[in-house]
């Protein structure tokens, strides 16, 4: 699923009081971690569909593809459905809101950070809080 003119705040039950660098040395490198990297060095560069397929790439250490490789791969990865960032530990456990552009694109913001404020406080922007990491105990 993709968001368009959309801000994912840092999850309810989130541990931080400010956003923390994932790191991990186990190969392949997680997700959250390939996430992290791609969307902080191109911001607003990735969609939903080509994070997860440049994410896909990177984790299998697939080379250069022909665009017939590529296209088969991507049909492949997308028969089924893939979760968005509200699921993703950078909005749930390390402290990042994403924002979703009107075209789709996307952009982490630390939540400590005036950016993320300003998008909080924007009323033009939907604003949804990313998934919680543990379920709320039912009362009885």
């Amino acid at each position: 699923m993709s968001y368009f003119n959309t801000f994912i705040t840092v999850a309810d039950d989130c541990p931080l009081s400010q956003s923390e660098t994932p790191q991990s040395n186990r190969k392949p490198k997680p997700i959250h971690i390939l996430e992290y990297a791609l969307l902080m060095a191109s911001p607003y560069h990735y969609d939903h569909y080509s994070l997860i397929f440049e994410v896909y790439l990177r984790r299998k250490e697939l080379g250069p593809l022909a665009s017939d490789e590529k296209v088969v791969l991507w049909n492949e990865l997308f028969a089924k459905g893939h979760p968005c960032l509200r699921a993703s530990s950078l909005t749930k456990r390390y402290g990042f809101g994403a924002h979703y552009s009107a075209e789709g694109k996307i952009a982490l913001f630390p939540m400590e950070s005036r950016a993320y404020a300003q998008f909080v406080e924007n009323p033009d922007v939907e604003k949804i809080a990313a998934m919680r990491s543990q379920r709320i105990a039912k009362s009885k």
